[in-house]
């Protein structure tokens, strides 16, 4: 089954992006749930602490590996130990919220999950160096994520069987992956990047296992869309801000191949950003992907279609007042690119 194929007919949707600010998970689905009508999402709340956070309860989803927090950041251990319970805890104590809220729903559903090679980035093996010098290891780690997405995926279906089921794979650290700039665990040097026709077969692999459409999700600048597209996804989400003419022609080859933009375009904190009236002017802030679309040459029709609009990040470090705000603008920014594609 493509993912193309498999994407939900999601016209002037919004969603968010994962991450949600306070430590109430009745909370945090509520609003997820209530605020995004047609693309609702499972919250994080890495307030909560190590194994709430995007490594820690990647790492609780792997199959036969475990990690635990050193003063360093997340390593691999022998066997599963507090921090791998935590984060199963918090899981399923997540994924109880999101049940209670969704009775009845039917329609696209958004999980999401730290993908493989942010995985390798952020967590050392056993001898304290990062599992991404070793091929080995980011195979392994792969593979395991594989399959502990698959038990996921078994588990939100069965809580919640009207379900579209989207997965987002979080990947932040991809960019620097392939360009030589993770930092050895001592912080000291770089380690060597990764090949992309590797780090391209890896995602592959973990995509066209899974029996969902997959977005791959990165906040940094320089996002491999073409890489991304060759490995299967059916979408890509990036904070807009970070986006040059560069990148162009990737962009309006992914649209005209089907491939759905989730457009970061709302703040995802109070900052000064949030205070610039960006808040207040739902069509507004989604100016730029209309100036983008003129650039291309794009259909506006498209528009609707092929774009998503969300935060430009998790909202962890917002309030919960700005946090339902957000949600609230780019459900209306998403409407206004309906609306007034022009």
């Amino acid at each position: 089954m493509s993912t193309e194929t498999a994407f939900p007919d999601l016209h002037g949707a919004a969603t968010g992006v994962g991450s949600m600010p306070g430590t109430d998970a009745r909370e945090a689905a509520r609003t997820a749930v209530g605020a995004l009508e047609h693309l609702p999402y499972l919250p994080e709340l890495p307030a909560r602490g190590p194994g709430a956070d995007m490594i820690g309860r990647g790492a609780g989803l792997l199959v036969e590996l475990f990690a635990q927090t050193e003063p360093s950041g997340w390593r691999f251990a022998d066997r599963p130990g507090r921090d791998t319970r935590r984060a199963r805890s918090w899981l399923g104590e997540d994924l109880d919220a999101l049940e209670e809220f969704t009775q009845g729903h039917q329609g696209a559903l958004k999980i999401q999950a730290v993908g493989p090679w942010t995985l390798a980035a952020s967590i050392e093996t056993r001898n304290g160096e990062k599992a991404l010098r070793d091929a080995g290891a980011c195979r392994g780690i792969a593979a395991s994520l594989t399959e502990g997405l698959r038990r996921h995926l078994e588990d939100v279906r069965r809580r919640i069987p009207g379900a579209q089921v989207v997965l987002q794979l979080d990947e932040p650290s991809l960019p620097a992956v392939l360009n030589g700039g993770v930092k050895t665990a001592s912080g000291f040097q770089r380690l060597r990047s990764v090949d992309r026709q590797v780090a391209e077969e890896v995602l592959r692999s973990v995509i066209t296992a899974l029996d969902v459409p997959v977005l791959v999700h990165c906040c940094a600048p320089g996002v491999p869309i073409p890489l991304l597209r060759r490995a299967g996804v059916a979408g890509v989400s990036l904070d807009f801000a970070l986006l040059t003419e560069r990148d162009d022609d990737d962009l309006g080859e992914a649209v005209e191949a089907g491939t759905r933009i989730l457009a970061g375009v709302v703040p995802s904190t109070d900052g000064p950003a949030a205070q610039s009236g960006a808040v207040s002017d739902p069509a507004g802030s989604v100016q730029g992907v209309r100036t983008l679309w003129r650039r291309l040459g794009l259909d506006p029709e498209l528009l609707g279609r092929r774009v998503l609009v969300t935060p430009t990040c998790g909202l962890a470090g917002a309030s919960p007042e700005y946090a339902r705000r957000a949600l609230s603008l780019s459900v209306k920014a998403a409407q206004s690119l309906v609306d007034n594609p022009e």
